[in-house]
């Protein structure tokens, strides 16, 4: 029985993945910032990859699937994906610029760890998939409350699904280099939501 409490060491080793990545966090790090020695950590975890995959399971939990909640409501449509894309750039625009939590901690591992490892490339895609797929279910709530008793077309649901998810892991990526062009792509996105269900 672990005598330390393993959601504050998940956490804490979350937002050092989430602000270093995988490869440029070191055991030392992981050690300072949880606050447990190295055998610790692997009597606990296995290792640094175990640490990092129970950092990214608390993190679907507790930071994306949160997020992604009020556009897979039944009633989701216009108003959930403006709310999604204002929360956002509530995030973005919130966090002094030195936060561990800038971005998202997905996007910012897809361009290390993900690029050569097979289990990182499928989190980050099956993320990428979840968010489309919130993002393809309010799209279809908005189209049906413009033109109830209708369908949009599946092709350009899943057209503007993809666009929504490519410019939301666009954001996530620039909010850790460019804020103001963050929240200029978050505006953009929610002008392109306001522009195709009027």
């Amino acid at each position: 029985m672990p005598s330390f409490d393993a959601p504050v060491v998940v956490t804490a080793a979350r937002d050092l993945f989430w602000d270093r990545g995988f490869e440029a966090a070191s055991l030392a790090d992981l050690e300072r910032v949880t606050g447990l020695g190295r055998s610790s950590l692997y009597h606990a975890f296995g290792s640094k990859r175990g640490l990092f995959d129970a950092a990214v399971a608390d993190y679907l939990e507790t930071v994306i699937r949160p997020r992604l909640r009020p556009l897979l409501a039944e009633s989701a449509g216009r108003a959930a994906l403006l709310e999604y894309y204002g929360g956002l750039s509530l995030a973005v625009a919130s966090l002094p610029a030195d936060s561990p939590r800038r971005g998202c901690l997905l996007v910012n591992c897809a361009a290390g760890l993900a690029g050569h490892d097979d289990l990182a490339r499928k989190v980050v895609d099956d993320y990428r998939s979840e968010l489309t797929a919130a993002l393809r279910h309010a799209l279809a709530g908005a189209a049906a409350e413009t033109t109830p008793g209708t369908d949009a077309a599946t092709a350009v649901l899943e057209e503007r699904a993809r666009t929504l998810a490519s410019l939301s892991m666009s954001v996530m990526l620039l909010a850790r280099v460019n804020r103001d062009e963050s929240l200029a792509l978050l505006a953009t996105a929610a002008a392109q939501v306001r522009s195709w269900h009027p």
